[in-house]
């Protein structure tokens, strides 16, 4: 791809592009979102088309030049894509999801018995076990990002890009996932892979294309740039970010947390969790995934109901029938899958920030147009939102930029309690130091802030407190000097220990 160009009603968001692949190399593509990473993505998949009056460029593949007009003739020439937003059919079959579109026949009829066959293969093929004949829908997020990539690896393609392929995974799965991507390396096919989890890429890249502002700004092998230069060329300067000592705030002596948890339990994935929260505190949820971490979350915010257990907010006995409960209490809660649960992708900035302070702004069921611009030009300059303007639909923004728009819709409601459940997961290292510096702030302001993160060291920098989950219990609670990875890890393990001394001695 060479001088690609790209506009969107007349805004960039590619200006000069290029990227330029191997046979047979793991190829890192990386940028801080809004950089253009995606959207090179999209235009040599097809998803995008450079016909516009500004766009400009030429593509070469396999020596000749392609201009695909729909992702379907690219996957057709040898092109597969994993997104970081899930691209599934959520209530078809992980079979179906597989072989959508490309479905065998056997006398003029879809051959399911080799679908059945030939997709439990595919999920096995990336360390999943699952069958393949239950609907995508009732599989975790990490399952399904797990089912897209089992779907982008069963056809025989010539180029696989993963788009944030990881950001929902584990480490364990990481590791599968990695497994993957050497054997379509020792097969000779090649592979973009678009991560902001740095250490990931100098584990399996062999070269990288760094892109800023809509252009190609460096190309080199992986072992030849520190993770410290790679994120200053990112950035185009030094990245600075207010670090808190964890356990640095201490709460007053005798004062009422602002939530307090006792033995919640929901069956069948909670079974016993306690926890604190005091106001200006921010304290942090850890486990591994399927630890009950999002349905504590839930449960907090009236999503879903407790079977047992008790729960008190502000000083007084609560029982949330629903999240309007919850926000009517002054909890705010952003949800991890922005795409599904967060952002109406075809409305506007303005509309999408706004959507939870109508009641406040509309006085006889007309909405005060200038109040609503005042809060959402507030938010967009104190957030520092990369947009064209209030009116540009947030499909069009970039991932972090979106994620400010969804943490703006709840700051401008001033709550109480902010629930946030991995809030950094899938943006750039630059938009993760504002969301910090942000969650700092409210917090010296006196907001109670409970964080759930899959990066162990996103909850030391950030928290007071950690409050360890495993199994749908809460285990452990970590704080002051003794807070660290090293001992996050160490309490999961020893529950581990635990739970295979009694198995064995059961």
């Amino acid at each position: 791809m060479q001088g690609i160009q790209k506009y969107f009603a007349g805004v960039p968001a590619v200006r000069n592009g290029s990227l330029s692949l191997q046979a047979g190399e793991v190829h890192a593509l990386i940028g801080q979102n809004g950089a253009g990473k995606s959207t090179m993505i999209k235009i040599v998949t097809g998803a995008y088309n450079l016909d516009g009056p500004q766009d400009a460029g030429g593509i070469r593949f396999e020596g000749r030049e392609v201009r695909f007009q729909s992702p379907k003739q690219a996957r057709e020439s040898g092109i597969s894509t994993i997104y970081q937003e899930i691209n599934l059919v959520p209530f078809a079959s992980v079979a179906e999801n597989i072989f959508l579109g490309r479905e065998p026949r056997r006398l003029g009829l879809i051959d399911w018995p080799r679908i059945h066959r030939d997709a439990q293969r595919a999920v096995e093929s990336v360390g999943l076990s699952v069958d393949v004949r239950k609907p995508v829908s009732s599989l975790s997020t990490a399952a399904q990002q797990m089912v897209a990539i089992a779907r982008a690896v069963s056809v025989d393609a010539k180029l696989v890009i993963m788009d944030e392929s990881t950001s929902s995974l584990d480490d364990r799965e990481v590791d599968v996932l990695f497994d993957v991507i050497r054997r379509l390396k020792a097969d000779g096919r090649t592979v973009v892979f678009v991560s902001h989890r740095l250490d990931g890429l100098y584990a399996i890249c062999d070269r990288v294309t760094v892109m800023r502002d809509g252009q190609t700004v460096h190309v080199s092998a992986m072992a030849d740039i520190s993770k410290l230069d790679l994120v200053t060329t990112m950035l185009g300067k030094e990245l600075a970010v207010a670090h808190r000592k964890a356990g640095s705030h201490k709460p007053v002596a005798g004062l009422a947390p602002l939530l307090k948890a006792d033995a919640l339990q929901a069956a069948p994935k909670l079974r016993n969790i306690s926890l604190q929260v005091h106001a200006g505190e921010t304290v942090g949820l850890a486990g591994l995934l399927g630890s009950g971490r999002t349905e504590t979350m839930r449960l907090v915010f009236g999503a879903d109901r407790p079977d047992g257990g008790t729960l008190h907010f502000n000083n007084q006995a609560v029982d949330f029938n629903a999240p309007s409960d919850a926000i009517a209490q002054g909890i705010a809660y952003l949800s991890e899958d922005r795409k599904i649960e967060g952002i109406f992708p075809d409305l506007s900035v303005r509309e999408n920030m706004t959507m939870v302070m109508l009641p406040q702004l509309a006085k006889l069921g007309v909405v005060d147009r200038a109040a609503q611009m005042r809060i959402v030009d507030a938010f967009i300059a104190r957030l520092g939102i990369k947009t064209s303007g209030p009116e540009q639909p947030i499909k069009e923004l970039s991932g972090g930029n979106q994620q400010k728009v969804l943490l703006a819709r709840w700051l401008a409601l001033s709550p109480k309690l902010l629930l946030l459940d991995e809030p950094t997961r899938g943006i750039d290292v630059g938009a993760k130091a504002d969301i910090a510096n942000l969650i700092h702030s409210l917090a010296a302001d006196g907001m109670g802030i409970l964080m759930s993160a899959s990066e162990l060291e996103e909850l030391v920098s950030m928290g007071d407190r950690v409050v360890v989950v495993r199994d749908g219990t809460s285990i452990a609670e970590i704080s002051g000097d003794g807070l660290s990875e090293q001992s996050i890890m160490s309490a999961i393990a020893e529950c581990r220990s635990a739970h295979a001394s009694e198995a064995q001695h059961g």
